[in-house]
């Protein structure tokens, strides 16, 4: 038996990542974890392109910060995946649903997200699904916050 950790394996909704890339907080720890190897992240061409294109939208608004390299690394390094299907809808809001699509596929532990529709449903089929915050305090191993 190897002394090496199971890979903690995630997906971040769009929220997230993007909040990751123009601003500080829990969203930029996040990404600061995954670039030291502290979790795999998931992504599926469908969530590249939701990535891409609100990328895109902000990128008007943020002319110091070049996302497209972003980005381009993230996609480099991260494991692109096939989504299952899903046998029924299971967020209020259906365009959320490629992100349990996605981490059903991976397996992942967790789904990283700031959105309501997620939020509200807590954790589907052994994925957990929970704010910034409480994903950097399972990194950080406070489980009083953490779970």
């Amino acid at each position: 038996m190897s002394g090496r950790k199971p890979e903690l394996r995630v997906v971040l909704d769009t929220n997230v990542l993007v909040s990751g890339i123009f601003f500080t907080g829990p969203p930029f720890e996040i990404l600061r974890a995954w670039r030291d190897s502290r979790f795999v992240l998931f992504l599926t061409e469908e969530i590249v392109a939701e990535y891409a294109a609100v990328l895109e939208r902000l990128r008007v608004d943020f002319v110091g910060i070049d996302a497209a390299d972003a980005l381009k690394l993230i996609i480099a390094h991260a494991r692109l995946i096939v989504p299952v299907s899903l046998p029924a809808p299971a967020s209020a809001d259906p365009d959320d649903d490629k992100f349990l699509a996605c981490a059903l596929a991976a397996p992942a532990h967790y789904l990283v997200s700031g959105d309501q529709h997620l939020l509200t449903i807590d954790s589907y089929d052994n994925v957990r699904i929970v704010r910034p915050r409480t994903f950097l305090d399972v990194l950080t191993g406070d489980s009083k916050r953490g779970s």
